[in-house]
């Protein structure tokens, strides 16, 4: 089910008039799709922002703009002002709910491996899952159990099962996670060597100075 937002739609693009968008805390947003002419709208930060963070980054948005036209939507791309900490741009792109897409869905692990318990290090080098799905069928996560991994284990996408509402399009070698062994403690340096006195090299005995001497008379 799509979650609605409302969108109003803008026809003055002076930077001035979007300068008072965001001040007013909306958004100044593009809605584009591969049959559709651009609208330039505007989208309320906070409900966008809650919208994301509580439905998924890659949910359907059913967007009311206010000249009547209604569209399902996905939130293609955004930018975020570094110093402030807020949205500045938004990037809507029309999908088409019978048509399958390609997407990246959020990876989380569950459990606690059995090789942590015993000092490994579990790694996840990949956070985020590529797939092909249906509007509809995209699903927020892919949780993966990692409870039974030990020391030396790990899970590959080619791992996966294969899901009956979506396809894997990851690299079946890319590896999700693995538990790796502990590294090594340096060892401790040997205290009585490190007490020893150090060998001086080319060191002078006193007959070699006695003799020294004896020439330069």
């Amino acid at each position: 089910m799509a979650i609605k937002l409302k969108a109003n739609q803008r026809q003055n693009l002076k930077q001035s008039v979007t300068r008072e968008l965001r001040l007013a805390g909306d958004v100044p947003s593009v809605v584009y799709g591969k049959e559709n002419e651009p609208i330039t709208v505007s989208v309320n930060s906070i409900e966008l922002l809650k919208t994301v963070r509580d439905e998924g980054k890659n949910a359907i948005i059913s967007l009311d703009i206010d000249n009547g036209e209604t569209v399902d939507v996905m939130l293609h791309e955004y930018q975020v002002d570094p110093l402030k900490d807020e949205l500045i741009h938004a990037d809507f792109y029309v999908v088409n709910m019978s048509e399958e897409m390609d997407v990246e869905v959020p990876v989380h692990l569950e459990g606690e491996a059995a090789g942590s318990k015993e000092g490994g290090v579990l790694q996840q080098p990949l956070y985020e899952l590529a797939i092909r799905a249906k509007p509809a069928d995209i699903p927020e996560e892919i949780l993966i159990d990692v409870s039974e991994l030990n020391i030396g284990d790990s899970i590959l996408v080619s791992d996966l099962k294969a899901a009956r509402n979506y396809e894997i399009t990851e690299d079946g070698d890319t590896t999700i996670v693995s538990v790796t062994p502990p590294e090594e403690m340096p060892e401790e340096p040997d205290v009585e060597n490190a007490d020893a006195e150090p060998e001086v090299i080319n060191e002078k005995s006193d007959d070699d100075e006695d003799g020294e001497e004896e020439d330069k008379e």
